[in-house]
């Protein structure tokens, strides 16, 4: 598919950047809503993201169904890109990721908050789903259908949920802001976790300020979006595109 293949090597390095920025590990994912088909959606096969190159990309249906498998292994946790997709026509880019410093925010009852300008694309609002709520004691997976349904509810119209005791999924218009919000998540809960061992008493962004901050950050009249994934790509190993 040429015509989608620049999307699809964006998918790749976008694989790169969350596992060298610390995001994903030898687990999680990222995906991408087929741009030209709105039930559709990319993913790479089971394989370290650090990993993935344009041929493990797997196109799916909604459900999770394979159109292009070719023997190849796949990630366990479809259902949360694909509920995700088909409860959020404007999500064109989902991530799953355990990134490390956001776990304690999902299991403590401190909310997660934006305390520093360019994290203010988390929201201020960041809802925990618990999968034990709806369906008891599992593994923590997001296997089901009607598990990746109840996600989708928690999240409703954010760009990003917790899970408790598991990571966190983040869902944006574009698969760049999914990586700048899924970055500064990682570094924003760092930072928050920091400021919590001074004092209890972290001031968090303002509606307003998380408003004007996240134009600035992701915003089509700023050039910080592109900027940063400039920075990322070269550290990735992808200087020059």
């Amino acid at each position: 598919m040429p015509e989608i293949r620049p999307a699809l090597q964006e998918l790749v390095i976008a694989n790169r950047i969350l596992a060298n920025e610390g995001v994903l590990d030898g687990f999680g994912h990222v995906s991408i809503r087929n741009p030209e088909n709105p039930e559709r959606y990319f993913m790479s096969c089971s394989r370290g993201p650090q990993l993935v190159r344009l041929e493990d990309l797997i196109e799916f249906t909604l459900q999770g169904e394979p159109l292009n498998q070719n023997g190849r292994a796949l990630y366990a946790e479809r259902a949360i890109h694909g509920a995700i997709y088909a409860a959020r026509p404007d999500v064109m880019a989902v991530c799953h990721n355990h990134s490390p410093s956001t776990i304690p925010f999902g299991v403590t009852g401190v909310s997660l908050r934006p305390i520093l300008h360019v994290t203010a694309t988390m929201g201020g609002d960041i809802p925990i789903w618990d999968i034990r709520d709806e369906f008891g004691d599992t593994n923590l997976l997001v296997r089901e259908w009607t598990h990746g349904q109840s996600l989708a509810r928690a999240l409703g119209s954010r760009r990003v949920a917790l899970m408790r005791g598991h990571g966190s999924v983040v869902a944006g218009a574009s698969l760049r802001e999914v990586v700048m919000t899924s970055v500064y998540l990682e570094v924003g809960a760092k930072l928050q976790l920091q400021a919590h061992s001074l004092s209890p008493n972290c001031v968090a962004l303002s509606p307003g300020e998380i408003e004007l901050c996240t134009d600035m950050a992701i915003g089509p009249n700023y050039p910080s979006l592109d900027r940063a994934w400039e920075y990322w790509c070269a550290r990735a190993g992808f200087a020059g595109i």
